[in-house]
């Protein structure tokens, strides 16, 4: 069997108990055949024993037997697929890849975002994370010459359809756009990121990628219509809280710093919301408002 057919496997089994949760073997087994994933053909033991020491390696996603329920199966740790998780990441991108690679007749009724800039280096990044090499990169910032660069790379996040780099640079934390980068290559000098540093804990409190000396602010915003459904299904930080809830509006609450990114988010939602509070982030946005309209007045 192809490689790719196999991986495809491994996908559909997770999916399965991520939506039915708990199953017998028989029960997977029905559906197993029932959707045709291997051409109709049963899903033995050996098989699903194999598949489930191959997930283990390759997601981290851990599949137990409750002996006391009947012998079903189940994810033990759903907490490993969290959204903001590499692996629900890495587990959404193959999943979508398996549909598209078994619907190439559908490929022109198929439409996907462009591609993120930049993906040509994450393997050398990747690598030189894994190994604790530093990194050196030629760099160019939108409007300015380029210049070469040695960092220690910590960690990466994709936003916007955009790969970013936190790095250290030996005196401070910076962030570096993959798509700006002319070219990266592993220095000869290693590097060990602290004990203590946590990557998701140094973008917690922020939106996006911009991590500037914003202070913190309890953010309450208003929406109307529709827009309130956006918020619940995909929620912009993991401190948004729903706080109110009438036949004309939903106030939304965060605690976040509110940067830059931030604030281009909740515009994006035209008319749908205001800011309530604090004062002076509603003020802001209303002088942004302002700039866009004056650039239509003529």
């Amino acid at each position: 069997m192809k490689p790719a057919r196999i991986y495809q496997q491994y996908i559909w089994l997770i999916n399965a108990f991520r939506r039915r949760r708990r199953m017998t073997l028989e029960e997977l087994n029905d559906q197993w055949v029932r959707e045709e994933v291997n051409e109709g053909n049963p899903l033995s033991r050996t098989t699903f024993n194999r598949h489930r020491d191959a997930i283990l390696d390759m997601y981290g996603v851990v599949l137990e037997c409750d002996t006391k329920d009947h012998y079903r199966y189940y994810i033990a740790n759903p907490e490993i697929l969290d959204d903001d998780s590499l692996e629900r990441w890495t587990l959404s991108t193959l999943t979508v890849g398996g549909v598209l690679s078994d619907s190439a007749s559908l490929k022109d009724r198929i439409i996907l975002e462009n591609v993120p800039a930049g993906e040509e280096f994450l393997q050398t990044i990747i690598r030189a994370i894994r190994m604790g090499r530093q990194i050196l990169m030629g760099y160019r910032r939108f409007g300015a010459e380029g210049y070469e660069k040695t960092v220690a790379p910590y960690a990466l996040k994709l936003f916007h359809q955009r790969w970013y780099l936190l790095a250290f640079t030996g005196r401070h934390y910076a962030i570096y756009s993959l798509d700006r980068m002319m070219f990266v290559t592993l220095a000869d000098e290693s590097f060990e990121m602290p004990a203590d540093f946590s990557p998701q804990a140094y973008f917690a409190e922020y939106f996006g990628v911009l991590t500037d000396e914003t202070p913190m602010a309890h953010v309450v915003i208003r929406t109307y219509g529709n827009t309130a459904n956006y918020f619940r299904t995909l929620p912009l930080h993991t401190s948004q809280r729903e706080i109110a809830t009438t036949s004309e509006y939903t106030d939304f609450s965060f605690d976040i710093r509110p940067t830059a990114d931030f604030m281009g988010q909740l515009l994006s939602y035209d008319s749908g919301l205001e800011v309530l509070e604090p004062a002076d982030l509603r003020t802001k946005l209303q002088q942004k408002i302002q700039s866009m309209l004056e650039r239509y007045r003529s």
